[in-house]
């Protein structure tokens, strides 16, 4: 056997193309002491990779040479530590390959009974940062009114039914009038609103007569300013992500209004990653799990079949060409 891989040959300035990978077949690895051998079952794609070749973050940067970073499902093989056995499923950042041999204490066991599209999804990371986002910083009353960019993405949906499940009006912020109608008609959206239309600041004020109360930031840019305008007064933003500015790296996308209208408004402003919440994840996990089991909560995913197609998914994902959660079945 062989470890098929994606390496990143080069950093993108600007927009990300397949040529910053490149394809490579190495032996597979060998665990060492206290080490598990895994092999990836999903990979999960997320506007966060492009973020992760920019510079270090909240994690180290993707450089040049590097196997391309990754969150996976992924499945024991061989184990040197306890705890773990093979057959075992496992979250780790098992990267864009087919195995990685890593430390134990790397890994997050799984149940193998759930469906592993929705342990890459809705009960994975995806669905825990809509739910932690929301209820921990967005802090949701019944009746309040819950803007959501990048609405038909990842996390956009599961914010958005959340929202409704939490009692209140939502409105989502989607590309085109395809994705507009999909959020209002199969997910339950009260209103969506087309960024791309010309009457979009328009559209925006009409779909949400009475103010906003919570707005969960997935872009930023143009989208979070025109958002800030819409804010009530002591209203919350969720800050999540920035996908708008990932691939214009050097490019200024801020809006000029912060921090002039937070003070204005008396708005409060807070930025978080999944990671800030680990300790709630049992409890968050259950109840996503409860409310798709009762059909409360719809999980859409767009996989990609096999890891040859990591590079295009991902760029079609920066593009905004996804429907849901998307995730490459690499076996």
């Amino acid at each position: 056997m062989t470890n098929r891989q994606w390496i990143l040959v080069s950093t993108p300035a600007g927009a990300l193309t397949s040529d910053h990978f490149v394809w490579r077949e190495s032996p597979v690895p060998s665990p060492g002491p206290g080490e598990v051998l895994v092999r990836t079952r999903m990979l999960s794609l997320d506007p966060a990779n492009r973020a992760w070749m920019n510079g270090p973050s909240y994690r180290e940067q993707v450089l040049p040479g590097d196997v391309m970073h990754g969150f996976t499902l992924s499945e024991v093989v061989e184990s040197n530590a306890s705890g773990f056995a093979p057959g075992d499923l496992v979250d780790c950042m098992g990267g864009w390959q087919d195995f990685a041999a890593l430390p134990a204490e790397a890994l997050t066991r799984r149940d193998n009974r759930q469906d592993p599209a929705h342990l890459i999804g809705v009960l994975g990371v995806t669905g825990l940062t809509a739910y932690h986002g929301l209820f921990d910083i967005g802090r949701p009353r019944e009746g309040e009114v819950v803007l959501v960019s990048a609405a038909a993405g990842a996390v956009g949906t599961i914010v958005g039914q959340i929202a409704r499940l939490a009692g209140c009006r939502v409105v989502g912020v989607a590309g085109g009038p395809e994705k507009c109608a999909w959020l209002t008609g199969e997910l339950g959206f009260d209103a969506a609103v087309d960024y791309k239309a010309p009457d979009f600041r328009k559209a925006l004020r009409a779909a949400t007569p009475d103010g906003v109360d919570i707005y969960f930031d997935n872009v930023g840019g143009t989208v979070l300013e025109a958002a800030l305008w819409a804010m009530n007064q002591r209203g919350r933003i969720v800050c999540c992500g920035a996908v708008s500015g990932y691939d214009k790296r050097g490019e200024a996308y801020g809006s000029p209004l912060i921090p002039g209208i937070l003070v204005t408004k008396r708005l409060r402003m807070e930025g978080f990653i999944v990671l800030d919440n680990a300790m709630a994840n049992t409890e968050a996990e259950a109840q996503l799990a409860a409310w798709v089991a009762a059909g409360q909560l719809k999980a859409k995913m767009d996989i990609v079949e096999g890891l040859e197609g990591a590079p295009d998914g991902l760029i079609r994902l920066l593009a905004g060409g996804n429907k849901g959660k998307m995730a490459v079945r690499v076996a």
